[in-house]
């Protein structure tokens, strides 16, 4: 990745570590032993999840919705497929993709344990190709690709989820370096797609946007 002339504190802490530190610690009250495992093999391996603030985050908004059906594109070993299938409940399911049959292998290993794993289809293959292959509307689609195609899933997911329904994105504020898009030339296309992507969603009349600062930024977005 181009070295970006705004890697700065940010880079590193949106949120004031003291309080990272004490919202995780209010998020710990409900530790779940298999949790805890795939968080430590995140540590582990240096694997980028989304983290327990976000999940919780990503649990509540399904709940608020009583979303049932949910797409992932790119659900690496599916920690946040947890946090979705969680809050969806027995009758609901979570579409994940993932182009690495490891993870998929590995995503089964931790939630089958949990009985969460029923409520997954877990496809492999490029996100955008299983979603194409998938059928009909979604209370919840959920975007944590490579981060250039992220303008390309937006145009894909809209249209498919029902009013009310939700469209949300991790990462969109990249380490803070989407503040530098009126320097375009010291930006890497990583950041120049994200840029793009917020604009897009924020200039959509059919949805009302919002971006949630936690760790590296969650937009939600929800379909009038």
């Amino acid at each position: 990745m181009k070295k970006e002339k705004n890697q700065i504190d940010i880079a590193s802490h949106i949120v004031r570590p003291d309080i990272e530190s004490y919202m995780r610690t209010l998020a710990s009250l409900t530790d779940d032993p298999v949790l805890l495992e795939m968080e430590a093999f995140a540590k582990q391996q240096n694997f980028p999840i989304v983290n327990r603030l976000v999940g919780v985050f990503l649990a509540m908004q399904a709940e608020m919705i009583q979303a049932k059906r949910v797409f992932e594109f790119g659900s690496g070993y599916g920690y946040s497929a947890y946090w979705f299938a969680k809050a969806v409940g027995a009758e609901g399911q979570v579409t994940c993709s993932d182009s690495n049959p490891n993870n998929r292998v590995a995503a089964e290993k931790y939630l089958a344990s949990t009985g969460l794993w029923q409520r997954l289809n877990f496809q492999v293959g490029m996100a955008q190709d299983v979603f194409l292959s998938t059928e009909g509307m979604f209370d919840i689609c959920y975007n944590d690709v490579d981060k250039e195609a992220y303008p390309e899933i937006w145009q894909m997911a809209k249209d498919r989820i029902r009013p009310g329904g939700l469209y949300i994105a991790d990462n969109v504020l990249w380490s803070g370096h989407v503040t530098a898009q009126n320097d375009s030339s010291a930006i890497s296309g990583s950041t120049k797609a994200i840029i793009k992507h917020n604009q897009m969603i924020f200039n959509d009349a059919a949805f009302d946007a919002f971006i949630n600062p936690t760790r590296d930024g969650v937009l939600v977005a929800r379909k009038k």
